[in-house]
């Protein structure tokens, strides 16, 4: 019974409809107004560069554009939209040796997106895990591939 429950809440988390980037308070992002095809270029580099493996470089922008008859939209939102998965093992450990259930935060997802009413301006950013428990050294390390990525 305590499964299904755990179940049930993530289906209904999954939902509720997110909030904008700037309305979240864990949500770090950062701006710049290099071509969007650059900065995806730079972040993917900011990740592999750094030792990392990219498990998985989505395309949520074009899931949207393709998707968007479907679903009856009416709103483009974004012109370009990526996302980048990796994760650490020696990162990662520190975390989850103190609370097993960090594994809840890897992998780490860091972002890039155009919107369509804003072209020419790119975001950049990271959902920031909760401090402590060893987990600042994420926030770091993405606050560090963020900051590459828009030329900080």
């Amino acid at each position: 019974m305590k499964r299904l429950s755990r179940i049930a809440a993530l289906v209904l988390v999954s939902l509720v409809p997110t909030l904008p980037a700037v309305a979240a308070d864990d949500v770090t992002v950062y701006e710049t107004d290099t071509p969007f095809a650059d900065v995806a270029f730079d972040l993917g580099g900011a990740i592999v560069n750094r030792g990392y493996v990219v498990d998985y470089h989505g395309f949520i922008g074009e899931m949207l554009q393709r998707t968007a008859a479907d679903v009856g939209a009416q709103k483009a939102l974004y012109k370009n939209a990526e996302f980048f998965q990796f994760c650490s093992a020696v990162i990662s450990r520190r975390p989850m040796e103190e609370d097993i259930a960090n594994i809840a935060y890897c992998p780490y997802v860091v972002f890039a997106y155009e919107t369509e009413a804003e072209p020419g301006t790119v975001r950049v950013g990271f959902r920031r895990l909760p401090e402590g428990g060893g987990r600042d050294q994420v926030n770091t390390l993405l606050e560090e591939i963020a900051r590459e990525a828009v030329g900080e």
